[in-house]
């Protein structure tokens, strides 16, 4: 479909709901579903799925366990960041981002040995 049609919304959307799903397997597969998220016309959209891929690469790493989970607690805030900026501009009657933060949170309250970095991300962090 994007390669009929490469602004095709909806085809992003589901590309970069595929490819966060394999965040576990692949940086590249996350760094591409951001590329995608930050290129959504919307700016609600582009908001809710940046923080989406960065909530599903926190989980996917948190799932793997030891060394995995360094950068976790760095992409769950980022993913709080993005559901909070998205939850601004949701349309009327839309509470995703509100759930998805929600969400984070509670990954945050039940992982309390998560902590910062305090380095540089292994990759950019695609902003607006």
């Amino acid at each position: 479909m994007l390669e009929v049609d490469p602004k095709n919304q909806a085809a992003q959307v589901m590309l970069l709901l595929a490819l966060s799903d394999q965040c576990g397997d692949t940086g590249g597969a996350a760094m591409r579903a951001q590329q995608l998220a930050a290129s959504l016309e919307n700016e609600y959209e582009r908001c809710y799925y940046s923080g989406l891929v960065a909530e599903r690469r926190a989980r996917a790493h948190l799932q793997r366990g030891g060394a995995a989970t360094h950068g976790v607690y760095d992409w769950l805030m980022d993913a709080l960041d993005y559901f909070e900026r998205a939850e601004r501009v949701r349309p009327a009657g839309n509470d995703d981002a509100i759930l998805r933060w929600n969400t984070c949170v509670r990954v945050l309250q039940q992982h309390p040995e998560l902590r910062p970095t305090g380095e540089m991300r292994e990759e950019p962090l695609f902003l607006e």
